[in-house]
């Protein structure tokens, strides 16, 4: 008599990619690049943010208008982060804004990953990790190419986890006398 034996489905690609990011990173591993997984992290995602009154569909169509004169801002509001990156390389850049693009960075971080939000949750889940906002295209100011770069992005990221860290502490909320 044969005895049916069932045989496991083969895992795909996707399975496979899935098991692998299914438990939390190690603190020692550090997340390189912005992709998979951790896209929720790039400025291309999608998240709502505010502007000088103007509400942006992305941050990267924030930190491209932010660049330019208030009535040079309109054609970022409504297109892709792409697309409002091409529009900033070719934008009249304020006088200060390298004075002001961190700050201004920083921003619209908090806004994206705001406490109690999805996405702010899903920041607090990277646990201890090192946030790199690894590229090949050469920004070595907001990220790092190579293994050289300031990575501005990542340690603005980072302030924020460990902000929402203590704001969601059950210490944050006392008030003491």
């Amino acid at each position: 008599m044969k005895t049916s034996q069932s045989s496991a489905p083969t895992p795909t690609t996707r399975d496979l990619f899935d098991d692998a990011y299914s438990s939390p990173p190690s603190a020692q591993t550090p997340i390189e690049g912005f992709f998979g997984p951790y896209r929720f992290l790039s400025n291309f995602w999608y998240a709502k943010v505010e502007l000088d009154g103007v509400i942006y569909p992305a941050i990267e169509n924030a930190y491209q208008a932010a660049k330019t004169d208030l009535h040079l801002r309109s054609p970022f509001k409504n297109c892709s982060p792409g697309q409002a990156k091409s529009v900033g390389r070719g934008a009249p850049i304020r006088k200060t804004w390298d004075l002001e693009k961190v700050d201004i960075m920083r921003q619209l971080i908090e806004q994206k990953f705001a406490l109690g939000s999805e996405l702010a949750e899903k920041l607090l889940g990277t646990g201890d990790c090192r946030l790199v906002e690894s590229n090949t295209w050469g920004d070595v100011f907001w990220g790092e190419c190579g293994g050289r770069g300031q990575n501005q992005l990542g340690k603005l990221l980072m302030s924020q986890r460990d902000l929402l860290k203590i704001q969601s502490s059950p210490k944050a909320n006392r008030i003491y006398p």
